[in-house]
């Protein structure tokens, strides 16, 4: 397998396009958008407006060019941060023609792209990555900009063939949004996203990656980091968020999942290639992890 996680991770999770809608709005407005089994890229396009989210410690003002990930999070967009919010779905269940007017319009114009996620796929993303990730340099928005601006014309002014164009350009704009989060040295140093930029850790994920089956220890893992075991589990924890052998069978049922639903080998072998030799002890863990029985997942 190449040494590619980024791909192998939403190759599993299969982030599925939903929608992409513009926003218009104008006046005094504020939007509440719900925290949901959803990764939802937001870009603005013309004007600038707040962002608050619950994991940012205070409102961020977000102008022209700007771009945010929210992963499974609640956030609200405004133009004013006194004015109530209203719930974003009956503002883009009237849209037209890809494109949702508020109050108006003519104050502010954001493009959204919205993917949906099974329910253990959500968890897993919300405890690995940043619930609000941004977007600000303007190198990195510039290589967002063509790609924007063309899912912007899909959505205003649908064609035929419009619906696959835009599924297509959505896994690009997902994966470009990710790969310059990644190549952001002013991101946050914590996350999984960052644990592969660490030369300490990027060996270990990568190890985990390509050999779920290996009977990984504590202190085999600490090794491929070159650093003790105690430094090494603290490490880990503080910038992914979970203690090693956590993520090594969290990753091991996220492959197992999809070989359940995508394949034909029986529950005992998929428990085989997920580093258990019983049966029984990896129905545990996958109905831990993924919240339902294996026999379930096929």
């Amino acid at each position: 397998m190449d040494d590619d996680p980024l791909s192998e991770v939403l190759a599993l999770v299969k982030p599925r396009f939903s929608v992409a809608a513009a926003l218009d709005a104008g006046g005094r407005w504020s939007i509440q958008f719900p925290g949901e089994n959803q990764i939802r890229l937001q870009a603005v396009m013309s004007g600038d407006c707040w962002l608050e989210a619950d994991d940012l410690a205070q409102p961020i003002r977000l102008n022209a060019g700007d771009c945010f990930l929210s992963v499974a999070g609640r956030f609200r967009l405004a133009g004013d941060l006194a004015a109530p919010s209203v719930p974003a779905y009956p503002i883009f269940a009237a849209k037209r023609g890809g494109v949702a007017v508020h109050q108006g319009g003519g104050a502010f114009l954001g493009l959204g792209c919205l993917f949906a996620l099974d329910d253990a796929h959500a968890r897993l993303l919300a405890e690995l990555l940043p619930r609000t990730m941004l977007i600000e340099s303007a190198r990195a928005q510039a290589r967002l900009r063509t790609l924007l601006d063309r899912m912007f014309e899909e959505a205003r002014t649908p064609r035929p063939g419009s619906r696959l164009a835009m599924q297509h350009l959505s896994q690009m704009i997902l994966i470009e949004a990710l790969r310059l989060h990644m190549a952001d040295d002013m991101a946050p140093a914590t996350g999984w996203l960052a644990a592969f930029r660490d030369r300490r850790l990027a060996p270990v994920l990568a190890a985990v990656h390509h050999r779920p089956d290996h009977r990984w220890t504590l202190q085999a893992l600490a090794a491929c980091a070159g650093m003790s075991r105690t430094s090494f589990a603290a490490c880990f924890r503080e910038m992914v968020g979970l203690a090693p052998i956590e993520y090594l069978t969290r990753w091991r049922m996220l492959r197992a999942a999809d070989a359940l639903r995508t394949g034909s080998d029986s529950v005992a072998e998929i428990a085989r290639a997920a580093g258990y030799a019983s049966e029984s002890a990896f129905g545990v863990a996958f109905k831990r992890v993924m919240g339902r029985s294996p026999r379930r997942g096929i």
